[in-house]
C-alpha cells in the first residue's frame, strides 16, 4: 500500500478555495490534481472513502491505497487477527478484506479431521484418502490412543489400531481363542490358526493334508494308524478307513476289515452274511459241519 496522491500545506500566496471561493491565504489547504481547496471542501468533495470504515479519509489522516482501494492507516488491519498491516505483508481477499500472511496461510491450510484446526507447514500429519489429521489427532476409534504414523485398519469412517481391530473384528481361533489376523483355515465352520490345527500326537500341521478327527483331537494318517486305529483281527494291520476296505466288521471286542472277515476254512467273504464262531474262529454256515 502507498500514500495518497495529494499535498497539504499552509497557503502563503493569494488563492481562493476552488469550491467555496473562501480565501486560503494563511490557512491550511489541500492541493490535488492542480486544484487548491480548503480542508472542509476537500473532505466534502475530494477525499477518498475508507473501504473498511466507509468514512472519508480527511486531510489530517494518513491514507493508504492499493489497487484503487483506500484505507485510513488505523483501518488497515488484518480482518482475522486485527494486527496492523502498515509496512507488513498482506493479502487482499474476498469482500476487499486484507489479511496478514499468517492468517492467510492458516485459512488456506487443510483442516484436521480430528480437531478441525488448520494444519500449517511444519506440522506432522497423517493423510488417508484425501483426508488429513494432525499426527496426534489420528486416534483409534475404540481405545482413543494415538495411532500417529503406526499401522491401522479403516472400517467405514472409523479407524482402529492393530490391537483393537483384532479384538473387535478378527475371527477367534477355535483352539487357542486368540484372534486370527491373517491366514488360518476353517474346519466344520470353525476358524483355526494354521499352527493350532495340528496332529495331537506328532504336532505336525494338518492344513492341506489327510487327517482323522477323533472327538476333539486330530491325527495325521501315520499317527492315527500307529496310535489310535483298531487292529484288524484278520490281517493285524490298522483299520484306518482310508483306501480299500472302508467298511468295518465288529464282533464282540474285535474288528476286521470287511475284506478280512472271511471263513477260516474256505476263505469265503462273510461281510453281511451268516457266520459261525467256533473256538474263537470265524466260519461260514457250512464249514463247521465239515470239521
Amino acid at each position: 500500500a502507498g500514500p495518497g496522491s495529494y499535498t497539504v500545506g499552509t497557503m502563503s500566496e493569494r488563492f481562493d478555495c476552488h469550491y467555496c471561493r473562501d480565501p486560503l491565504h494563511g490557512k491550511k489547504y489541500v492541493q490535488k490534481e492542480g486544484r487548491h481547496c480548503c480542508v472542509k471542501c476537500f473532505e466534502k468533495f475530494c477525499a477518498n472513502t475508507c473501504i473498511e470504515c466507509k468514512k472519508p479519509i480527511g486531510a489530517d489522516s494518513k491514507e493508504l491505497h492499493f489497487k484503487n482501494r483506500y484505507w485510513h492507516d488505523n483501518c488497515f488491519r488484518c480482518f482475522k487477527c486485527y494486527t496492523s498491516l502498515v509496512n507488513e505483508p498482506f493479502m487482499l481477499r474476498e469482500n476487499n478484506k486484507v489479511w496478514c500472511s499468517n492468517c492467510t496461510a492458516a485459512e488456506d491450510a487443510p483442516r484436521c479431521k480430528g480437531c478441525f484446526k488448520p494444519i500449517i507447514a511444519g506440522d506432522q500429519n497423517v493423510e488417508y484418502k484425501k483426508m488429513v489429521w494432525h499426527k496426534d489427532c489420528f486416534t483409534c476409534s475404540q481405545c482413543k490412543q494415538v495411532i500417529g504414523s503406526g499401522s491401522f485398519f479403516p472400517k467405514g469412517d472409523e479407524f482402529y489400531c492393530v490391537s483393537c481391530h483384532e479384538h473387535k473384528f478378527a475371527k477367534t481361533c477355535a483352539k487357542c481363542k486368540n484372534p486370527i489376523t491373517s491366514g488360518g483355515l476353517t474346519y466344520q465352520e470353525k476358524p483355526w490358526h494354521s499352527e493350532c490345527f495340528i496332529c495331537s500326537n506328532c504336532k505336525k500341521p494338518l492344513g492341506g493334508k489327510r487327517f482323522t478327527a477323533v472327538e476333539d483331537d486330530f491325527y495325521c494318517v501315520e499317527c492315527y494308524k500307529e496310535c489310535v486305529a483298531k487292529k484288524c483281527a484278520g490281517c493285524k494291520n490298522p483299520i484306518t478307513g482310508f483306501g480299500r476296505g472302508t467298511s468295518v466288521v465288529n464282533y464282540e471286542d474285535e474288528s476286521w476289515h470287511d475284506y478280512c472277515f472271511k471263513c477260516t476254512k474256505c476263505a469265503r467273504g462273510l461281510a453281511n452274511k451268516r457266520f459261525v464262531c467256533h473256538n474263537g474262529k470265524i466260519y461260514c454256515a457250512e464249514c463247521p459241519k465239515r470239521l
